[in-house]
């Protein structure tokens, strides 16, 4: 049984109708008009309404522009009927509920051609201080692509003292806080935006870790380069926008593939690469998934000094994965998902090899004798076909590294008997090797190529954070670019440079800052000798 502290993440919030439900911990920016059907305001209250002011001040002519609110789609239309028929107290159940299950399979097929927004397949309330739209944006997404222009767009001196009320309104309801999870799409101008919020929180909130996500979609890996000059910007955007937000941060994990579709982590899965809608979900499930720790109840030590399960706190997940001298900072983020049985002979798929990153630009079998893991394994099948306990889960996974030349030095090992439960508006991406409770069977179920909720109810999960030499390849192509395009004498790229804001000093120290990382993981590396 999984015992979560639901308040970690959520909070319960009473309606000015005394109605309370649970909204998240959250402060999210974005574009304005990014929200889709769903008011800034959150769900809670339709109070966003222009209403003129008494004070007439201009005495000229006046014309205004409306727009139409855009409408829900059946999903969330069917979000608001069912609250309308609880509040009703269960009248007419019986007819409410055969309407539901009419519409599930329309709602699915809508999700499936109609995403257009990420709240579009949101199913919670948003406080009013959640949801924040930045103003004065008038550029196409497309081109909020390089972290100069999010510089030039965003001035962070005007709407500061907003975004650090809505923080502090949510720190402030807090008994104790963990720490910090951003998730930032650092692929564009948000980066530079990322980057001036997390300064501001660093100072504010000196003695608070902070766990970063740099999440990016495959669309980001493709955009059309036509000159050597933009190859040049997207590769000074990636290397000044990892040195500044890592800077900021205690533990920073990229994530996002240059083509999910084709990646070894999704072997079960049926993913369109052109679809936020599926990358998103299997992204979410994994920082779900590993993020389970955070949450869970603490029922004391464990009499283990090799794996250990149960909760963690952030504090705690950094000191293990950026600790034992090696102060590296970037951790990869692996899943298996679903994960494998613990027998599954049959099916030649041990749960830790079927481990497969979502991290990009990661060495393939880079044995690191002093690899640091974090684990987090629930609703895995045992040996009698159950849901694995979690002794036997420690049992074999612990018999898995000891004959393996891959053992880290260290694993931190959270388990539990809970699957990933499997919502509604959750997309069709599960192959037709996946049963009902996320089994993985040795003949395909006939029928449809991809399956979604209505056939998938649950699916176990893996999901490991390892601090490993792996990591190299991501971090030497920063540096180099760094020190190629931004540090090194007559750089083409100077002026470019200058028009982002950053000068040579401020250049070279993140060189300098980038180096140690990669000299803490590869002691031998000439990055030093190249800097000079």
């Amino acid at each position: 049984m999984l015992c979560l502290r639901i308040n970690i993440l959520t909070w319960t919030y009473s309606t000015v109708l005394g109605v309370l439900t649970y909204t998240p911990r959250l402060v999210s920016v974005g574009f304005k008009g990014g929200l889709g059907s769903v008011s800034a305001r959150g769900t809670l209250y339709n109070d966003d309404a222009y209403t003129p002011s008494d004070v007439i001040t201009w005495r000229g002519n006046v014309s205004t522009h409306n727009t139409e609110p855009l409408k829900k789609n059946l999903f969330l239309q069917s979000l608001s009927e069912e609250e309308q028929e609880n509040s009703m107290n269960g009248k007419n159940s019986e007819q409410a509920t055969s309407r539901i299950e009419i519409q599930d399979k329309d709602i699915v097929e809508c999700l499936e051609k109609d995403v257009t927004f990420w709240t579009d397949f949101s199913k919670v309330h948003y406080h009013p201080q959640s949801l924040y739209q930045l103003n004065g944006l008038w550029v196409d997404v497309q081109e909020f692509d390089n972290y100069g222009i999010g510089k030039e767009s965003f001035s962070w001196s005007s709407q500061r003292e907003d975004i650090d009320e809505r923080l502090r309104f949510f720190v402030e309801e807090c008994d104790h806080i963990q720490g910090f999870q951003f998730i930032v799409d650092n692929s564009g101008g948000f980066s530079a935006i990322a980057g001036d919020f997390l300064e501001n929180v660093a100072d504010e909130y000196s003695n608070t870790p902070v766990l970063l996500y740099s999440v990016r979609s495959p669309g980001s890996y493709s955009m059309q380069r036509e000159n050597k000059r933009q190859t040049v910007s997207r590769n000074l955007h990636d290397a000044v926008s990892f040195a500044r937000l890592s800077s900021f941060c205690q533990l920073f994990v990229p994530v996002g593939l240059p083509s999910l579709s084709r990646s070894k982590a999704i072997t079960h899965l049926c993913i369109d690469d052109q679809k936020p809608y599926h990358c998103s979900a299997v992204y979410a499930a994994a920082l779900h998934s590993i993020g389970l720790p955070l949450r869970m109840e603490a029922h004391g030590p464990t009499a283990d000094s090799c794996y250990v399960s149960g909760a963690v706190h952030i504090n705690d997940m950094v000191r293990m994965l950026s600790g034992q001298g090696r102060q590296n900072m970037v951790a990869i983020l692996d899943v298996a998902m679903p994960a494998p049985s613990l027998c599954g002979k049959h099916l030649d798929q041990p749960l830790l090899g079927n481990l497969q990153p979502l991290t990009p630009e990661v060495a393939e079998d880079a044995e690191d004798p002093l690899a640091l893991e974090s684990m987090t394994v629930h609703g895995v099948f045992g040996l009698g076909g159950d849901r694995a306990s979690v002794p036997e889960l420690k049992d074999q996974i612990c018999a898995a590294y000891e004959g393996s030349t891959e053992r880290p030095m260290l694993c931190h090992l959270s388990a539990t008997q809970c699957p990933l439960p499997i919502p509604l508006p959750f997309p069709s991406i599960f192959g037709n090797l996946v049963g009902q409770h996320g089994e993985l069977l040795a003949t395909p179920i006939s029928g449809a190529s991809s399956r979604g909720s209505l056939d998938v109810h649950s699916i176990p999960m893996a999901a490991r954070l390892r601090s490993s030499k792996a990591i190299l390849p991501f971090l030497e192509r920063r540096l180099t670019n760094l020190l190629r395009h931004g540090t090194a004498q007559g750089s083409s790229a100077a002026s470019l440079l200058r028009n982002w804001g950053f000068g040579r000093e401020e250049l070279e120290d993140m060189g300098e800052s980038v180096s140690k990382m990669v000299l803490a993981l590869n002691p031998h590396s000439q990055s030093s000798s190249d800097s000079d």
